[in-house]
């Protein structure tokens, strides 16, 4: 089978956020948001701060073409990018992952706001979205449930240039809307 025709870079926009397709003239103000040690603790990759780690993870989301950069539209302001993607032991879904927030932007209605974007333009033509997280990385293994995602198995995939071990996380739309009710009713 093959996949369903999806648009992995539009543009998304709600009254707090704008996402758009990541461009390579989105370096400069991308790694300003990235260039802080704190937005990365916690994370597998602890050390994407440093120019030229960062360099190389911007250079393979550009090379990707499914990138999308996040844009805080109150201050004008890149906070980060996410990206949809096939995953190779799902070839007939959609999956969301590469997903960073400047550390300003967690814990509150940010990663909810960005997800719901996502999350409605997939759901648009997928049942069911995808998660694929480091088995290290509980903060966004607490997020993504939060969202109403459910583990469903672990696994070996490439899925950056290397195989890796992955918490596969199943977000089917019903849950998503009865989670989304009780986020915004939380709010």
């Amino acid at each position: 089978m093959t996949a369903k025709p999806f648009n992995t870079q539009p543009i998304l926009e709600n009254r707090y956020l704008c996402l758009r397709p990541l461009a390579e003239t989105d370096f400069d103000q991308l790694f300003a948001t990235a260039k802080d040690p704190q937005t990365w603790a916690g994370h597998p990759v602890s050390d994407r701060f440093k120019p030229d780690v960062f360099r190389k993870y911007f250079d393979f989301l550009l090379e990707t073409g499914s990138a999308l950069i996040i844009i805080d539209r109150a201050e004008n302001r890149v906070i980060g990018c996410s990206r949809y993607y096939i995953a190779p032991d799902l070839p007939d879904g959609i999956s969301i992952r590469f997903t960073f927030l400047h550390h300003d932007n967690w814990g509150g209605q940010t990663n909810f706001q960005l997800k719901k974007l996502m999350l409605t333009h997939a759901f648009k033509t997928y049942d069911t979205v995808w998660f694929h997280i480091d088995p290290t990385n509980i903060r966004s293994q607490k997020a993504t449930a939060k969202l109403g995602a459910k583990p469903v198995y672990d696994a070996d995939l490439d899925l950056a240039g290397a195989p890796a071990s992955w918490k596969c996380y199943s977000l089917a739309q019903s849950d998503w809307k009865a989670s989304a009710r009780k986020i915004e009713q939380e709010s």
